[in-house]
């Protein structure tokens, strides 16, 4: 069984993000990355079903050289090897992303693939429902729970929802974005980090895949949030209704 799955790096979700004099994206100096919180969902569940039945994992990342960092971070965990797609941070969206991907598979023919449900700098949890659209696989979105069938044709994935839980059956291949509740991710071990670096990471550009990197979204400006306003004090639960009521709207 050949299992793929992502390992996107994100900037540190403690940092103190600043934009960038132009308005149009983050300021990235001295900003630290991490992996995806979600992707260590993903890579945790690929390595025990790997475990479980004898398989591959392949980890997955698209960007410049320095996100390889992060491929070796699933690859010390237990992944066999990685494939980084050339392509910078700022050309992408979530629709090249899929879009590479897919041109992916096509070369490796994967039995499942594992994202995080959603990358948490742009929050936007497209990925995974635009891979299943293209390939035309059947997905399970926000993944709690994930068992294989015995004859590994298919599993079973319980979902979270807003309503609270779907299970759901899917045929294999398929698409599985990884929700928090999903495991918890290993600590990759000493002998897995000075194993990680032996590890081959293939690396590819988008003329390697044939791939058309032409952008769908373009982010044209961003801006902070309005400063909070200082609280006051009202002088009875009158006054407190009347302002809830008229000025927050919140009645």
């Amino acid at each position: 069984m050949k299992i793929f799955v992502s390992a996107k790096r994100v900037t540190d979700p403690n940092a103190r993000i600043r934009l960038n004099s132009e308005g149009t994206g983050i300021d990235m100096t001295g900003v630290e990355y991490n992996v995806n919180p979600f992707d260590e969902n993903a890579i945790e569940a690929a390595i025990s079903l790997k475990e479980a039945n004898d398989g591959e994992v392949v980890v997955v990342s698209i960007g410049p050289q320095e996100v390889e960092t992060y491929i070796r971070t699933g690859l010390a965990m237990g992944g066999d090897r990685g494939i980084r797609v050339d392509i910078a941070d700022e050309d992408l969206d979530s629709d090249l992303v899929a879009r590479t991907f897919v041109k992916l598979v096509e070369r490796e023919n994967p039995d499942i693939i594992f994202l995080g449900k959603q990358a948490i700098d742009g929050d936007n949890n497209q990925v995974g429902q635009l891979l299943s659209g293209y390939l035309g696989w059947p997905q399970a979105c926000f993944a709690s729970e994930f068992a294989l069938s015995d004859d590994k044709s298919s599993a079973q994935v319980v979902r979270e929802v807003d309503g609270g839980l779907e299970t759901v059956s899917v045929s294999l291949p398929a698409v599985i974005s990884a929700d928090l509740r999903l495991n918890e991710p290993r600590y990759a071990s000493l002998p897995g980090i000075m194993k990680a670096k032996r590890k081959p990471i293939d690396v590819l550009s988008a003329d390697d895949l044939g791939l058309d990197t032409t952008l769908k979204v373009k982010v044209l400006r961003l801006e902070n949030p309005p400063s909070r306003a200082a609280g006051i004090k009202v002088e009875s639960v009158d006054e407190l209704l009347d302002k809830l009521r008229n000025e927050a709207k919140a009645l």
